[in-house]
């Protein structure tokens, strides 16, 4: 099979389904931006710091792969449902989360990224999370989306800013404190 088609040169893609939508889409817009944080997390995956979190980390690419999927899929396609996260997702970001919070020092102040590579591609991961959840929110104006991928979305943003501060505390880097 060839990896180019030409039917995309005219600036459309087909959805699941077959469906022709312009590649400048909110929804192409949506599951492309997806893609690139499954990327980002496959960089975390990659750092030695991270390699107990491997199995988590394969979970949340899973996860944004099923979002993708889903965005990826016509409206109304009977297929959506399958492809949807899984029910109980959003609470193993939740338990990791509490499981890493409980071991960092309280936060009083906004903390600048930085002061290691595996912490700043945390926050980069982080901001990435957060833009896809905001093309999500935008395709949501005007298309049923399902509540689970922004629940989702929105608490692996949370996971991966606790996620930053632990690796910092696990590599005893010291944060920079943004005094304002």
């Amino acid at each position: 099979m060839k990896i180019y088609t030409r039917t995309g040169d005219d600036g459309t893609t087909s959805l699941a389904g077959g469906k022709r939508v312009l590649k400048s889409s909110l929804r192409v817009e949506a599951y492309g931006s997806v893609d690139e944080l499954i990327a980002w997390i496959g960089l975390l995956r990659d750092c030695n710091v991270n390699k107990n979190r491997d199995e988590l980390l394969i979970f949340i690419q899973d996860q944004l792969m099923r979002i993708a999927a889903t965005l990826a899929t016509e409206a109304g396609d009977k297929r959506m449902e399958a492809l949807l996260p899984d029910p109980g997702s959003v609470s193993v970001l939740e338990d990791e989360i509490d499981r890493m919070g409980a071991k960092l020092p309280e936060q009083t102040h906004f903390i600048l990224p930085g002061g290691h590579i595996n912490v700043s591609y945390c926050h980069i991961a982080r901001c990435v999370c957060r833009r896809v959840e905001r093309a999500v929110l935008r395709l949501k104006n005007d298309e049923d989306i399902p509540e689970i991928i922004t629940k989702f979305l929105n608490r692996l943003s949370d996971y991966l800013y606790i996620l930053s501060r632990t690796i910092t505390l696990e590599l005893d880097i010291q944060e920079i404190k943004w005094p304002f």
